[in-house]
């Protein structure tokens, strides 16, 4: 299906598909700005923004009421390296979006009273998810020990509730117009829509707003870890867990490719490795996971698993470690590989059947440097062998690459 683009003169990237058979539209806003951008004595401003941009723009009063009225749906989420809007909503009333988008990228209408309701909200989910939940502390304790230089060293709700606490207008204001500008961000527009039509309304209701000047990214490099490290916690949670991360590629190497079929060899369902040998088999563990953080700079591999009564943290530990080894000394049959390249290709091809997905993606895959990588990525799967998994197993699954968390439960 073809994907077509162009850009404003303000800066503003615009992707666009049809898809006539649908009566829907959705209009996904991405804007090039995440967690690891933040300054590392002021974090989860990123978030706050994600929730701030509900919170009323410059001439409408509710982003919310108006969406809704034209019977479309809204939602946004935060990560380390971007921040995503979406609306969903009928075709006849597409306008209404790009309107109500549009204000908000024009300008939000910054108050005091806005920034307390929406501060609020976040220091509660904070609160609530990383403080007062079991093993919510988690993914500070692991990003902590992983990254010493790189922002990714702390999540996407904010390295500490202060931070969050103590935030001003003035530095709301800061952050808004240093991030949140049209040659910062990328639109698409998937749905009933025509690419003239597009063009045409992008332009009335975009092409006013000023480009601004960004701030310019420049992100410390972190340095290659030559040594293991380990933290053990005690907290009251129901059972015990090791987590084991390692250092891997970003998203833009080949070796991502290699590295997410990895994990998917060790835990990708209950024919995996992993769930097979360790909870089936010989039941050390309850839950036993693997996966890859998916960042664009460089990731982690996660390696996690819930301890079974009885269990100690040497067998799961040793248990761990000789999956792994044997990723490093064995080759991956081609039938194993197959089947979970198999999977990937048919999970891509549904999830791209929805606008939103589509929509999502190929703003995603614009960022990452051309919309058109989204239709690439099945054979990027394809081209791994397992040389490359045996390859790649070897250079990351060594001692001197693992960050290990010891998270026991305390004893009632």
């Amino acid at each position: 299906m073809a994907i077509n683009k162009f850009v404003l003169k303000n800066g503003l990237r615009v992707v666009h598909q049809e898809e006539s058979a649908s009566p829907m539209v959705v209009i996904n806003t991405l804007y090039d700005v995440g967690a690891k951008d933040e300054d590392p004595d002021h974090t989860g401003f990123a978030h706050l923004f994600e929730h701030l941009m509900f919170g009323g723009s410059i001439n409408i009063p509710s982003y919310d009421e108006p969406i809704q009225n034209a019977g479309g749906e809204d939602n946004a989420w935060t990560c380390e390296d971007f921040t995503n809007y979406y609306v969903m909503i009928p075709a006849s009333n597409v306008e209404v979006a790009l309107w109500l988008e549009s204000d908000r990228m024009l300008s939000l209408n910054f108050s005091q009273k806005s920034l307390d309701v929406q501060r609020n909200v976040v220091c509660e989910e904070f609160k609530q998810r990383n403080l007062n939940q079991p093993y919510g502390d988690v993914s500070h304790l692991v990003r902590s020990m992983v990254f010493k230089r790189h922002p990714y060293a702390w999540p996407t709700i904010g390295k500490e509730l202060s931070h969050i606490e103590n935030a001003t207008l003035d530095e709301v204001k800061q952050f808004f117009f240093s991030h949140y500008a049209p040659n910062n961000a990328i639109l698409s527009v998937v749905g009933n829509i025509s690419f003239e039509e597009t063009k045409r309304l992008v332009e009335k209701w975009y092409g006013d707003i000023p480009r601004r000047d960004v701030r310019l990214r420049q992100l410390p490099e972190e340095p290659k870890q030559t040594e293991s490290r380990r933290m053990e916690v005690e907290r009251n949670v129901p059972a015990s867990m090791i987590y084991k991360v390692y250092h891997v590629c970003g998203r833009l190497e080949k070796d991502y490719f290699v590295s997410d079929i990895i994990s998917d060899v060790l835990s990708n369902g209950k024919s995996s490795r992993l769930y097979q040998k360790l909870v089936k088999e010989r039941p050390l563990f309850t839950e036993v996971n693997a996966y890859i953080s998916g960042d664009i700079e460089t990731g982690m591999f996660y390696v996690v698993g819930l301890l079974a009564e009885g269990t100690s943290f040497e067998e799961a530990e040793a248990a761990l470690e000789a999956e792994l080894k044997l990723l490093c000394d064995e080759l991956v049959p081609v039938s194993e590989l197959d089947k979970w390249k198999n999977k990937y290709e048919a999970t891509q091809v549904l999830e791209n059947m929805t606008l939103l997905k589509r929509a999502n993606n190929l703003a995603y895959y614009e960022l990452l440097g051309d919309a058109n990588l989204m239709y690439e990525e099945v054979e990027n799967y394809r081209k791994v062998t397992p040389q490359d998994l045996q390859r790649y197993a070897r250079e990351v699954f060594v001692p001197e690459n693992c960050s290990t968390l010891i998270y026991k439960a305390k004893k009632q």
